[in-house]
């Protein structure tokens, strides 16, 4: 298992991923640590535990928020899907009605046309 050093908030720490994650995880901690300088600008030095508890906090909230969004976008999909089906479903219904009309047409002229097979046009 792969180990890597990152640095968030100053400090370094080793870590162990799995093979092919470094690069990941080296952003994740390079994410974090530029959370941590952020709020350190605006807060000032209020603790190194809370500052980063903080930036973990903004961050699981952010997570939470992206949670419900998709829940929200997953539930609209499957609302479009089920739209999408009923029309697709209508317009089969509708094809096959306008099918059975020409028919019933086709069959009307067809008629028609026997009934004028006997009657010589004027000239």
């Amino acid at each position: 298992m792969p180990q890597i050093n990152v640095t968030i908030d100053g400090r370094s720490y080793r870590m162990a991923c799995g093979e092919g994650e470094e690069t990941h995880l080296t952003g994740l901690a390079a994410t974090l640590d530029g959370r941590i300088g952020e709020m350190r600008k605006s807060f000032g030095e209020i603790g190194d535990m809370r500052l980063q508890v903080m930036a973990a906090l903004t961050i699981v909230d952010e997570l939470a928020e992206l949670r419900m969004r998709y829940a929200t976008l997953e539930t609209d999909v499957a609302a479009l899907r089920a739209a999408a089906e009923a029309a697709e479903r209508g317009r089969a219904e509708d094809a096959e009605r306008a099918a059975v009309g020409i028919g019933r047409a086709a069959e009307h002229i067809g008629k028609l046309a026997d009934a004028l097979g006997g009657v010589s046009p004027r000239t």
